[in-house]
């Protein structure tokens, strides 16, 4: 059934008040914690395709049998960190947030699109309309409620624990067809619509980059001798996306559609530093839609300020997705089943209208 999308929502957002002077000091970017995040995320990735790499040319005939396993733990260490590398930090750039200086902010968008064969251009167009109306029906393709996940799928396991081949190739000629002109889906169709044309000549153009980019560096491993970096650059973000699926599943799942509240629609936990760095911090994602225009480090304050009046957050990935399971399992027994998640005393009261499901 194809879906009718339109961009007329005027919806009365419930956001927990805050001081317009603490909201000011929270919304000041830095150039500093930009250059901090992007070099030492950036590092990350290619300091571990570059351990890979080395350990892939120690591999011989005498030592293969602990150089093979070493390379197989690299290489899941290096893709560990893929799935990051691409919606997750270009969703950040694309605030304008990273950095105070703006065009800093669209130079790594690109570079991060380049390296994870993102789609930015369809973003930055899905992204916006995403925050305006977040989770309703008629306005939001983005994430279009019910979130649904299965266990029991080979594929999905071998995705997330090494690579889907199946799931690559489809990747991959999407951004083929792409280049070739072919927008499929009534989302996309709606967001790069044929009464743009400039915008789908950028489209366009933005596929073929990155056709034609990624061929390029390929061939000129191969031409060096350096074969194995296709496998570490050009498909590093192909692989091993089992914590990017843990993070980013949590985010809508399970919660309601078409209501004006962002607590009753996403979700926040908290984790440790180094999920939260991998993450960009959207784990403090309830925050992040209440007042988007706050950079990503400066959530865990603005959490604070705000917490008064938002769901009780879990700590850690372990109790989050004992949550995400618990109420997996009350959604699959009962198709009327609606969660509203629990809010501290005193916080602002739950909608009418989703009060009115959950009584009905």
């Amino acid at each position: 059934m194809a879906l009718d999308f339109t961009d007329d929502a005027k919806i009365n957002w419930y956001r927990t008040p805050i001081d317009t002077d603490v909201l000011a000091d929270l919304m000041v970017r830095s150039d500093f914690r930009g250059w901090l995040q992007t070099v030492c995320h950036l590092g990350l990735f290619f300091l571990t395709a570059g351990i890979a790499y080395f350990v892939y040319t120690l591999i011989s005939d005498t030592n293969w049998f602990w150089s093979i396993p070493l390379l197989a733990v690299c290489l899941f260490i290096h893709g560990t960190i893929g799935p990051f590398m691409g919606l997750i930090a270009i969703h950040e750039l694309q605030h304008r947030t990273v950095f105070k200086t703006r065009s800093l902010n669209e130079i790594f968008e690109k570079v991060y699109a380049f390296i994870s064969w993102s789609d930015y251009i369809w973003y930055q167009e899905s992204h916006a309309r995403h925050h305006r109306a977040t989770c309703h029906h008629a306005h939001d393709g983005e994430v279009y409620l019910p979130v649904r996940f299965s266990l029991k799928n080979r594929r999905f396991w071998l995705g997330v624990l090494a690579i889907d081949p199946k799931g690559a190739w489809a990747r991959l000629k999407n951004v083929w067809d792409h280049a070739c002109g072919n927008i499929r889906g009534d989302w996309n169709r709606h967001v790069l619509p044929v009464s743009d044309p400039a915008l789908r000549a950028r489209h366009r153009s933005w596929a073929r980059f990155l056709i034609g980019g990624h061929a390029a560096l390929a061939a000129l491993f191969v031409i060096t001798g350096h074969w194995f970096l296709i496998v570490v650059f050009t498909f590093g973000t192909f692989y091993c996306s089992w914590l990017g699926f843990l993070c980013g599943v949590v985010q809508h799942y399970g919660l309601n559609s078409d209501v004006p509240d962002f607590r009753m629609n996403t979700r926040t936990f908290t984790c440790s530093w180094l999920p939260g760095f991998y993450y960009w911090n959207m784990q403090y994602h309830v925050e992040h839609h209440m007042y988007p225009a706050v950079p990503f480090y400066n959530l865990p304050r603005l959490r604070k300020t705000l917490e008064h009046d938002l769901p009780i957050a879990p700590h850690g990935l372990r109790a989050t997705w004992k949550d995400i399971l618990t109420l997996r399992s009350n959604i699959l027994s009962n198709k009327d089943y609606v969660y509203v998640p629990p809010l501290p005393d005193g916080a602002h009261p739950v909608p009418d209208e989703l009060a009115r499901r959950v009584a009905g």
